[in-house]
């Protein structure tokens, strides 16, 4: 059989020119994980149209493919999951906010949102969140682009979809905080992309080339690629390249490394 190409996507839920869905790609030797180029797309139709083409190819998706189930229940949604997702996607953005809003303000301080079981070992933010970042608008753009597009969601409909295309939930800054704890590596506000910040990259892409990671897996890059990824203040490409390793550690993984009993409402980000 075919090895997969395996991808790394750091989504949008509004690309541009100058803030796009970049996509890595790249192939598994052994325990080296060969970058071999990436692209990126400036709308979400053009992304669609790529996630139509023909498989096997394994990717990890920085975007979240669930909400919590104790928000799910609080609101009377359905609780299967395809379901959820149609409800979820047929939702405007303004009351997506005002919804979500409405339920933090009924709750305490300092347990304002819901979470999934996965946040906590992934250190991510919650995917009800609409600003700072705005992860839930990432799903409600995301999750529908996926399941147009037929591809396999192993963590929420494990038996539907193509077997040859399956898309991983993944989280870049779960791995850059092993690699580099809570140093900031990227930003999108060009005031802030500092000297500091390029340090923090290059220390990344120095440890995923060495191997330095639970995952043990290197990244091999050319020197023109290892300088891309420091060089991009934004973190997209890095981020990219990093669920890239993520996906790449699922695919060698039986059940691409989901914990047993995963909430299919909810699912989980790989390798957490």
């Amino acid at each position: 059989m075919t090895a997969p190409l395996l991808i790394g996507v750091d989504f949008s839920s509004r690309p541009t020119a100058r803030k796009p869905i970049t996509l890595a790609s790249g192939r598994l030797h052994g325990a080296v994980l060969l970058l071999q180029g990436a692209l990126r797309f400036h709308s979400l139709p053009d992304f669609a149209a790529w996630l139509q083409q023909p498989g096997p190819w394994v990717g990890g998706f920085d975007l979240p493919f669930g909400l919590p189930r104790e928000l799910v229940l609080a609101l009377g949604w359905p609780t299967d999951w395809a379901a959820c997702m149609a409800h979820y996607a047929a939702l405007d953005r303004p009351v997506i906010r005002d919804t979500f809003a409405a339920f933090c303000a009924a709750r305490p301080a300092g347990g304002k949102f819901a979470h999934r079981a996965c946040d906590g070992p992934a250190g991510s933010s919650p995917s009800m969140k609409w600003v700072n970042p705005p992860v839930a608008y990432m799903l409600h753009a995301g999750v529908p682009l996926l399941r147009s597009a037929g591809v396999c969601l192993p963590a929420h409909a494990p038996g539907a979809g193509d077997a040859g295309r399956v898309a991983l939930e993944a989280y870049p800054g779960l791995l850059a905080r092993e690699l580099i704890g809570s140093r900031s590596y990227k930003s999108d506000d060009r005031a802030k992309q500092t000297p500091d910040r390029l340090i923090a990259r290059k220390d990344i892409v120095e440890a995923l080339e060495q191997g330095r990671t639970r995952l043990g897996l290197r990244l091999k890059l050319s020197a023109a690629q290892r300088d891309a990824l420091a060089d991009d203040a934004s973190g997209d490409a890095l981020d990219a390249a990093l669920c890239l390793v993520q996906a790449a550690w699922a695919a060698q993984r039986p059940g691409w490394g989901l914990p047993a009993g995963v909430d299919p409402l909810e699912g989980w980000i790989v390798s957490a």
